[in-house]
């Protein structure tokens, strides 16, 4: 009796993977993934608002990645793969790396975790970020994003998400290897963080539950929030901002269809540069559908 129970428990777990690797390989990669339409359309949006020039310098930095059909992405981008000092925005590598210790037993979401998460995303509790960063172990963090199961931070492609600071005052313990920055990101790894969890390939699927939710109800009205206010859409998402730079980042939900959208910029001006960014690529995406009154 108790080898068939084993035997039959095998087989769950053969049938459980063998249906993960096979929904996994329905999903293409992003970088396979260029469409040429909207391209045109983020550059064309970019330079109706006079912002092809900070493009240009490397001060801007966008990824459009329309997810309607999540087995057929389309991704446009503007340097895709420069990374830049990213503020609060890479708190979603701490995010991923408290719930993978959660997937593999290492943590357990109690609803003081769960309440740490969501101030740490929703109103970008520092304190929070610094407690639950240590909690998996500071210099952990990096090697999760890095690991070969995720590669949110991959040499090969300049970089990506790096959290080598607590949010605080002490200094960084660990910048990034390419760019010595303290908390960066590349829209195109971000854009990919944010496909993986809409498409299901993250976490189990209880745990990207979670981490949706804690995206949900942004706390915070500025950026695509503000540059999307008024339009009927549903908005998951992670901003930051200090000094000169400004980020956001989100998986914007429509009825007409979704769209993933990541933008870091490096001027004093960034903060008006991103409404304007999610409201006219927006808007060119889905131009009839007009902002409710």
């Amino acid at each position: 009796m108790r080898v068939r129970y084993i035997l039959a428990a095998c087989v769950v777990l053969f049938t459980v993977c063998a249906s993960h690797a096979a929904g996994a390989a329905d999903f293409p990669s992003l970088r396979d993934s260029a469409d040429p339409r909207l391209q045109r359309l983020l550059e064309r949006g970019l330079d109706r608002i006079g912002l092809d020039a900070a493009v240009r310098r490397g001060h801007l930095a966008v990824a459009l990645v329309d997810v309607t059909r999540l087995e057929h992405p389309r991704v446009a981008s503007v340097n895709g793969d420069e990374m830049m000092y990213a503020a609060s925005l890479p708190k979603i590598g701490i995010l991923l790396a408290a719930l993978y210790d959660v997937e593999r037993g290492n943590m357990t979401l109690t609803p003081k975790l769960r309440k740490s998460l969501n101030e740490m995303i929703r109103v970008s509790s520092n304190v929070e970020a610094t407690r639950v960063m240590n909690l998996v172990g500071k210099r952990r963090v990096n090697q999760i994003l890095a690991s070969s199961r995720f590669k949110f931070y991959d040499t090969a492609t300049n970089g990506g998400l790096w959290v080598g600071k607590e949010y605080g005052p002490r200094p960084a313990f660990e910048r990034d290897p390419l760019h010595n920055i303290s908390h960066g990101a590349t829209v195109m790894q971000v854009a990919r963080f944010y496909y993986l969890l809409e498409s299901g390939q993250l976490l189990r699927p209880d745990l990207n539950a979670e981490m949706k939710s804690m995206l949900s109800r942004p706390a915070i009205f500025h950026k695509f929030v503000k540059g999307l206010h008024g339009r009927n859409v549903e908005i998951f998402r992670k901003s930051g901002t200090w000094r000169q730079w400004h980020a956001d980042s989100a998986i914007v939900e429509t009825p007409r269809g979704s769209y993933i959208l990541v933008a870091l910029a490096e001027d004093p001006r960034g903060g008006e540069w991103l409404p304007l960014i999610a409201r006219t690529l927006h808007d060119s995406m889905y131009p009839s559908q007009l902002a409710r009154k």
